[in-house]
């Protein structure tokens, strides 16, 4: 596994289309799930009357699912195929999809956006597919499932693929580049082997599809960032953060500055899964000893940078966000949580500068007096605290958020200008 490189995978759409049934399908079928495991699967779906449902307990055993005694080892969301290793970023309703994306330390390089053939478009469909482009994903699958349900009807998957085009055209996606797989996750019909039961399709199988993703370059020649997740004080190293390099690079002996603090110091050493490091590159998850700097100062939301380079604290920023789900609607002065990379930082909306049209991203109102749920707008932050914001164009792990409130994710953006703080 270790000389593959790496990617991480996302099943985004609607909540019955199949997502989780797929997901098993693919683990089996890459031998990440065995016979055995799947029977036991099988043999428990049964129990509780739900038969069909074997491939969705391999994904929902890690959930709820627990206490009905399957146990299934977390190690069996990753799976190879002939040229890559993949992690599967589980994301069941949205609400989970939007902290996972944004705020979950992977961030997925790929999405597999799942739509039933029976349904078609669901209103889920739209929001997932949108949510992927807001947040930078590029690479996408569409994934026609059901197909056993439709008697395998060739007319059913072009109508599918019709809309699914539309939207996705819509939203600003090439289509051109987008494959469309008709199969069915219960069958097993084109996820890894060609369907006999579809010949009038000639194309790829969901895992020849996996194979042509490419892998995101790792922005080592970007200016380091890495936002700390945790600090330890040990005894005989002194303060030793721990993160994950998102841009750049972390040398041992080089000095460092930490923002919004300020706070400098020295990296003496760097460690991952007990091993020393000649240096931390992007996507490495790291701890590293730090001399001539005060504990306190330290703390998690804090990002380390050059000195020469520091990372940019935020006197207000502009973000393009995204409602997702607000009970009433957001007006000026709305002032919720925001989950930016490891920072958690109330930040008021000073200002709503447009509403845009979410299929075509044109401008749709300037200045409205407030959004509801499904609208996307440009709108002007000010947090309470000092906080490291970056662009999303330049730094995109530092530069996209999740803004939660009432216990849930009313909405999720990314960043497009940044006003610095003024020392």
């Amino acid at each position: 596994m270790a000389n593959k490189e790496h990617l991480n995978l996302i099943f985004i759409g609607h909540v019955d289309h199949g997502k989780s049934t797929s997901v098993g399908r693919i683990l089996y079928e890459t031998g990440a799930l065995s016979e055995q495991q799947l029977r036991k699967l099988k043999e428990e779906a049964e129990k509780v009357g739900k038969a069909t449902f074997e491939f969705a307990f391999t994904m929902d055993t890690l959930k709820e699912e627990r206490e009905r005694g399957v146990t299934i080892d977390l190690s069996h969301k990753e799976f190879e195929t002939a040229k890559y290793y993949f992690t599967i970023i589980d994301a069941p309703g949205h609400r989970d999809f939007v902290k996972n994306m944004i705020t979950g330390a992977s961030q997925a390089d790929a999405a597999v956006l799942v739509c039933s053939a029976k349904e078609g478009i669901q209103p889920q469909t739209k929001e997932h597919a949108f949510l992927a482009k807001v947040l930078g994903i590029n690479q996408i699958i569409v994934a026609i499932n059901k197909m056993d349900s439709v008697n395998w009807d060739h007319v059913k998957f072009d109508e599918v693929k019709t809309q699914m085009s539309t939207l996705l055209k819509n939203i600003g996606y090439k289509v051109d580049a987008i494959p469309f797989i008709p199969y069915s996750g219960f069958m097993g019909d084109n996820i890894k082997n060609k369907s006999a039961n579809m010949p009038w399709y000639s194309g790829p199988t969901l895992l020849d599809c996996f194979d042509k993703l490419t892998v995101p370059v790792k922005p080592i020649d970007k200016p380091l960032r890495l936002p700390i997740q945790d600090v330890f004080t040990i005894t005989g190293h002194g303060t030793v953060p721990v993160g994950r390099v998102e841009t750049g690079v972390l040398k041992p002996n080089t000095n460092i500055i930490f923002m919004p603090s300020g706070a400098k110091g020295e990296c003496k050493k760097i460690e991952m899964h007990h091993q020393e490091l000649a240096q931390a590159i992007p996507g490495d998850n790291v701890g590293f000893n730090v001399k001539g700097v005060d504990k306190k100062d330290v703390k998690r939301g804090e990002v380390v940078g050059p000195v020469d380079n520091p990372p940019t604290v935020a006197a207000e920023f502009t973000a393009q966000i995204v409602v997702l789900e607000h009970p009433t609607a957001i007006g000026k002065g709305y002032t919720p949580v925001f989950h930016i990379h490891t920072a958690q930082i109330a930040c008021t909306i000073v200002e709503i500068l447009e509403k845009k049209d979410p299929k075509t991203g044109a401008t749709m109102q300037k200045n409205p007096d407030f959004i509801k749920t499904g609208d996307v707008a440009i709108v002007k932050i000010k947090p309470l605290k000092p906080v490291v914001v970056e662009k999303f164009q330049m730094f995109p792990p530092l530069g996209r958020f999740a803004i939660r409130d009432m216990g849930q994710t009313v909405a999720a953006g990314v960043v497009l200008e940044v006003t610095p703080k003024t020392a």
